[in-house]
Protein backbone atom coordinates (compact mmCIF):
# COMPACT_ATOMS: atom_id res chain seq x y z
CA UNK A 1 0.00 0.00 0.00
CA UNK A 2 1.29 3.38 -0.08
CA UNK A 3 3.21 5.68 1.76
CA UNK A 4 0.47 7.92 2.56
CA UNK A 5 -3.47 8.48 1.34
CA UNK A 6 -4.90 11.69 1.50
CA UNK A 7 -8.60 11.84 2.52
CA UNK A 8 -11.19 13.70 3.38
CA UNK A 9 -12.79 14.49 7.03
CA UNK A 10 -15.72 13.01 6.60
CA UNK A 11 -14.21 9.38 4.89
CA UNK A 12 -11.52 9.86 8.22
CA UNK A 13 -14.68 9.87 10.62
CA UNK A 14 -16.77 7.23 8.30
CA UNK A 15 -13.60 4.67 9.38
CA UNK A 16 -13.52 5.53 12.80
CA UNK A 17 -17.14 4.87 13.35
CA UNK A 18 -16.56 1.18 11.15
CA UNK A 19 -13.54 0.88 13.94
CA UNK A 20 -15.07 1.66 16.76
CA UNK A 21 -18.31 -0.98 16.03
CA UNK A 22 -16.20 -3.65 14.62
CA UNK A 23 -14.10 -3.90 18.04
CA UNK A 24 -16.66 -2.69 20.19
CA UNK A 25 -20.32 -4.88 18.35
CA UNK A 26 -19.00 -7.32 16.16
CA UNK A 27 -15.17 -8.45 17.97
CA UNK A 28 -18.00 -9.15 20.85
CA UNK A 29 -20.16 -11.17 18.94
CA UNK A 30 -17.66 -13.37 17.01
CA UNK A 31 -16.26 -13.86 20.88
CA UNK A 32 -19.57 -15.17 21.69
CA UNK A 33 -20.10 -17.01 18.76
CA UNK A 34 -17.07 -18.84 19.05
CA UNK A 35 -17.80 -19.78 22.87
CA UNK A 36 -21.09 -20.72 22.30
CA UNK A 37 -19.42 -23.34 19.26
CA UNK A 38 -16.86 -24.46 21.31
CA UNK A 39 -19.28 -25.71 24.29
CA UNK A 40 -21.46 -27.52 21.35
CA UNK A 41 -17.89 -30.19 21.92
CA UNK A 42 -16.19 -31.48 19.06
CA UNK A 43 -14.65 -29.15 16.86
CA UNK A 44 -13.76 -30.85 13.55
CA UNK A 45 -17.09 -31.14 12.12
CA UNK A 46 -18.64 -27.94 13.87
CA UNK A 47 -19.99 -26.13 11.21
CA UNK A 48 -20.76 -23.46 13.64
CA UNK A 49 -17.03 -23.10 14.84
CA UNK A 50 -15.93 -22.65 11.15
CA UNK A 51 -18.25 -20.05 10.54
CA UNK A 52 -17.34 -18.20 13.52
CA UNK A 53 -13.84 -18.59 12.86
CA UNK A 54 -13.99 -17.79 9.11
CA UNK A 55 -15.89 -14.47 10.87
CA UNK A 56 -13.41 -13.40 12.94
CA UNK A 57 -10.80 -13.55 10.27
CA UNK A 58 -12.72 -11.18 8.61
CA UNK A 59 -13.59 -8.69 11.51
CA UNK A 60 -9.61 -9.08 12.15
CA UNK A 61 -8.58 -8.19 9.05
CA UNK A 62 -10.69 -5.19 8.55
CA UNK A 63 -9.54 -3.87 11.85
CA UNK A 64 -6.26 -4.07 10.81
CA UNK A 65 -6.90 -2.41 7.19
CA UNK A 66 -8.91 0.41 9.32
CA UNK A 67 -5.69 0.74 11.28
CA UNK A 68 -3.15 0.80 8.69
CA UNK A 69 -5.77 3.47 6.70
CA UNK A 70 -5.46 5.54 8.88
CA UNK A 71 -1.66 5.55 9.98
CA UNK A 72 -1.12 6.36 6.79
CA UNK A 73 -4.13 9.17 6.11
CA UNK A 74 -3.48 12.93 5.25
CA UNK A 75 -6.22 14.84 5.70
CA UNK A 76 -7.08 16.85 2.43
CA UNK A 77 -6.16 20.25 2.14
CA UNK A 78 -8.60 22.71 1.35
CA UNK A 79 -7.44 25.87 -1.11
CA UNK A 80 -9.17 27.76 -3.87
CA UNK A 81 -8.59 25.00 -6.58
CA UNK A 82 -10.38 22.20 -6.67
CA UNK A 83 -8.74 19.33 -4.72
CA UNK A 84 -10.19 16.32 -2.37
CA UNK A 85 -13.24 17.20 -0.39
CA UNK A 86 -14.39 19.06 -3.12
CA UNK A 87 -18.41 18.92 -5.13
CA UNK A 88 -17.88 19.98 -8.85
CA UNK A 89 -20.37 20.00 -11.29
CA UNK A 90 -19.44 20.27 -15.31
CA UNK A 91 -21.00 19.55 -19.05
CA UNK A 92 -19.21 17.97 -21.17
CA UNK A 93 -18.55 19.62 -24.56
CA UNK A 94 -19.33 16.59 -26.96
CA UNK A 95 -23.06 15.81 -25.44
CA UNK A 96 -24.03 18.55 -23.43
CA UNK A 97 -24.72 16.59 -20.52
CA UNK A 98 -24.20 17.89 -16.92
CA UNK A 99 -23.00 15.80 -13.79
CA UNK A 100 -21.85 16.61 -10.50
CA UNK A 101 -19.15 14.39 -8.50
CA UNK A 102 -17.54 14.86 -5.32
CA UNK A 103 -13.86 14.87 -5.46
CA UNK A 104 -12.52 12.27 -2.36
CA UNK A 105 -9.63 9.80 -1.64
CA UNK A 106 -8.85 6.69 -3.00
CA UNK A 107 -10.27 5.04 0.18
CA UNK A 108 -13.58 6.81 0.25
CA UNK A 109 -14.28 6.21 -4.00
CA UNK A 110 -17.78 5.24 -4.46
CA UNK A 111 -19.22 5.51 -8.38
CA UNK A 112 -22.29 4.40 -7.10
CA UNK A 113 -22.91 7.15 -4.61
CA UNK A 114 -26.17 9.21 -4.51
CA UNK A 115 -26.95 11.87 -4.61
CA UNK A 116 -23.66 12.55 -6.62
CA UNK A 117 -20.65 9.91 -7.51
CA UNK A 118 -17.72 9.82 -5.07
CA UNK A 119 -15.02 9.63 -7.70
CA UNK A 120 -11.33 9.14 -6.59
CA UNK A 121 -8.72 12.07 -6.97
CA UNK A 122 -6.54 9.46 -9.22
CA UNK A 123 -9.38 8.12 -11.65
CA UNK A 124 -8.19 10.15 -15.10
CA UNK A 125 -11.54 12.56 -14.59
CA UNK A 126 -10.48 13.43 -10.91
CA UNK A 127 -7.20 13.74 -11.74
CA UNK A 128 -7.84 15.95 -14.69
CA UNK A 129 -10.39 18.23 -12.20
CA UNK A 130 -7.81 18.58 -9.76
CA UNK A 131 -6.07 22.12 -9.10
CA UNK A 132 -8.81 23.44 -11.60
CA UNK A 133 -11.38 26.19 -10.65
CA UNK A 134 -14.95 26.78 -11.87
CA UNK A 135 -14.76 28.24 -15.62
CA UNK A 136 -11.88 26.38 -16.89
CA UNK A 137 -11.92 23.91 -19.90
CA UNK A 138 -10.02 20.59 -19.26
CA UNK A 139 -9.07 17.99 -20.97
CA UNK A 140 -9.88 13.88 -19.26
CA UNK A 141 -6.68 12.25 -20.39
CA UNK A 142 -8.83 8.49 -20.52
CA UNK A 143 -9.06 5.40 -23.26
CA UNK A 144 -11.26 8.15 -25.00
CA UNK A 145 -10.43 11.48 -24.31
CA UNK A 146 -13.44 14.08 -24.14
CA UNK A 147 -13.56 17.93 -23.30
CA UNK A 148 -15.55 19.52 -20.38
CA UNK A 149 -16.52 22.86 -18.87
CA UNK A 150 -16.06 22.99 -14.97
CA UNK A 151 -19.63 24.86 -14.24
CA UNK A 152 -19.11 24.96 -10.33
CA UNK A 153 -16.83 23.72 -7.63
CA UNK A 154 -17.54 24.12 -3.86
CA UNK A 155 -16.18 22.88 -0.71
CA UNK A 156 -18.51 19.71 0.12
CA UNK A 157 -20.44 20.30 3.38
Amino acid sequence: MADKMIITEEGREKLNQEYRYLIDVERPRVVEALAAARAQGDLSENADYDAARARQAEVEARIAEIEHTLSIAESAKIGTKISIGYSVTYQEEATGEKCTVDIVGTVEADPMAEPSPKISNECPLGASLVGHVAGDKVLVESDEPYWITILEASVRR
